[in-house]
């Protein structure tokens, strides 16, 4: 069963829980934290994480977009997250974070860029526990979906399928009712939406319909 993510980089801060109310049913929320380096933008840090912890039970999925990941791992997991993606392009040592990661207790997520190949972390696919497929450029909310995505999405099911591996693939940047039929039936387990699921106007219809166009 796919798994809906809304983003709340796309919700109103200025009223967080309210906001967060009808994407109750989500099965997780996706947690965008960038740090004006790696990514062109600034966001928000483990405070936020830990207040969103303190008014909602679902899967907290923090996307840490940020150089040097390694020295904000334990800030995050303490602050309530369930799982942890880092980005492979801004790691030099992937298996030590994802070591730290793990030691917290936490699941673990290697984030690639639109240019960047699956082969970057082949290798490592079997230690984590979820792959993120950017299927735009990280940065903002409301970019245009790249469909050149879901040949990675695609080859990442392959190899789970022939490796036995039990990774989720999860896929982030311009997901919509338009596309995302496509997207799970080229093998993605978990989407993550912001813009069009916050700025519908019903958010929790808005994944029903994500629901039902995906046969969810």
């Amino acid at each position: 069963m796919v798994k809906i993510s809304p983003s709340v980089l796309s919700a109103d801060f200025g009223c967080l829980k309210e906001s967060l109310k009808p994407v109750k049913e989500a099965e997780w929320l996706h947690i965008d934290v960038m740090d004006g380096h790696f990514a062109p933008n600034i966001t928000i840090g483990p405070f936020v994480v830990k207040a969103l912890r303190n008014i909602t039970n679902q899967f907290l999925d923090v996307h840490l977009m940020i150089e040097n990941p390694e020295k904000y791992i334990e800030a995050f997991a303490d602050a309530g997250s369930d799982l942890i993606t880092v980005h492979a392009e801004a790691c030099k040592n992937l298996e030590k974070i994802i070591d730290m990661i793990r030691k917290k207790g936490k699941r673990v997520g290697i984030s690639i860029n639109p240019k960047t190949p699956v082969s970057k972390i082949k290798k490592l696919l079997h230690k984590i526990d979820v792959v993120l497929v950017m299927s735009v450029e990280p940065g903002f909310s409301g970019q245009k979906f790249m469909p050149k995505s879901l040949d990675k999405v695609k080859e990442l099911k392959k190899i789970k399928k022939e490796k036995g591996f039990d990774y989720e693939i999860e896929i982030d940047g311009g997901i919509s009712r338009d596309n995302c039929a496509e997207v799970a039936k080229a093998g993605a387990d978990v989407l993550v939406s912001g813009s069009a699921i916050f700025k519908s106007g019903d958010p929790a219809g808005e994944i029903r319909e994500f629901r039902k166009r995906c046969q969810i």
